[in-house]
């Protein structure tokens, strides 16, 4: 899993990105600080993964891992070029879904690109820059298919389509926002718009917003209906406690947490919403060799999800030994699993659900 972080300059991208990675991303207090993208690989948390470690002390331990890349400010005029913009915009389509950062935070210290907060601006100053993209390459799009219509007929229905996707975009909506089939999301898999990635939007809030409840404020209500209204993922993040929660470790990191009045960090319910944004889960395996933890698409059959283990599986699939996580804790071991009768034989048509402990079964 891919995921961009974007926003205007000076909104908390990269303290952000520096908090979840632990990489050290040059963070400052001027536009386009960030201009080569910054990477980073956030290892999942799970915790039946670490159960399954401490049931068979394995030589490998390998989580699910997300890259994080942090992805320059964007300003008026980005689509143009201006700001590097054109650049910025081909490392957004490189990911697999973008987490808007948006500030929301007041600091007369923190020079802001428009001079003041105003988040909704901010999200649709960026919006229209990806539009403005999207609009470009949708233009060619339709010109090639009116050039191949006068050849094949049979295009006509793809080219209506394409025109009503050209007219949501100058309405200055995104992409996302239509519900399209997966016939009409299928006309567009050669295209690459950013208004149709996925979008985690992330109000990024000061410490002392915290004890203000900001989720109850109007700023927070607006955002929430926007992100409603395009079927979008809304979090409340501070990144400048998450960048102090990244030096802690542990129960120092839970009792900071616990002053906080906070649940868990930005980042574990970052990723939580990046698996529900992307219909995402995870199966495991586990042995003595390893435990791992492998990540699929929802409503993937057993020898697809074999193949992400090793193509020979899926291609050489018989069946898969598949057992649930809770089952295989509440017995302690396999065997007793497997002599209470827990461990399922499925076969092809079987979809994997999360959490599911499998062995694959294959001959090639």
């Amino acid at each position: 899993m891919k995921l961009g972080i974007v926003g205007l300059p000076n909104v908390g991208k990269s303290t952000l990105f520096n908090a979840i990675t632990n990489a050290g991303a040059q963070a400052a207090n001027f536009p386009f600080c960030t201009i080569d993208p910054n990477v980073g690989m956030v290892s999942v948390p799970d915790a039946r993964l670490d159960a399954l470690a401490e049931m068979y002390n394995p030589e490998k331990y390998t989580p699910a891992v997300i890259e994080f890349v942090d992805i320059a400010g964007l300003v008026k005029g980005a689509s143009q070029g201006e700001g590097l913009g054109n650049k910025f915009l081909s490392h957004i389509r490189e990911t697999d879904a973008i987490i808007h950062l948006v500030r929301c935070f007041p600091n007369s210290n923190v020079i802001h690109v428009d001079g003041n907060v105003n988040p909704m601006r901010d999200i649709e100053t960026i919006n229209l820059e990806l539009i403005f993209s999207d609009l470009e390459v949708l233009e060619r799009k339709i010109t090639r298919v009116e050039k191949d219509l006068k050849g094949d007929k049979t295009l006509a229905g793809e080219l209506a389509f394409l025109k009503t996707v050209r007219e949501t975009l100058e309405d200055g909506k995104c992409v996302r926002s239509m519900n399209l089939s997966e016939e009409e999301r299928e006309m567009l898999s050669d295209v690459a718009l950013l208004t149709l990635k996925p979008v985690i939007y992330v109000a990024n809030i000061g410490e002392d917003q915290l004890a203000e409840d900001f989720p109850s404020s109007e700023t927070y209500k607006t955002l929430e209906a926007h992100a409603a209204s395009e079927g979008s993922e809304l979090l409340v993040i501070c990144a400048q406690i998450e960048a102090e929660l990244a030096e802690l470790s542990g129960e120092d990191k839970e009792a900071f947490l616990e002053d906080l009045g906070i649940e868990e960090s930005g980042l574990d319910a970052l990723i939580k919403a990046s698996y529900k944004l992307l219909g995402y889960i995870s199966f495991l395996t586990a042995g003595p060799k390893e435990v791992r933890a492998w990540t699929i698409v929802n409503g993937t059959k057993a020898p697809q999800a074999a193949g992400k283990i090793h193509t020979d599986m899926e291609r050489g699939f018989i069946r898969a030994e598949v057992i649930a996580f809770d089952d295989l804790m509440k017995c302690g071991s396999m065997v007793t699993a497997k002599e209470k009768g827990l461990i399922r034989s499925e076969g092809k048509d079987y979809v994997f659900r999360d959490g599911n402990i499998v062995v694959i079964r294959f001959n090639v």
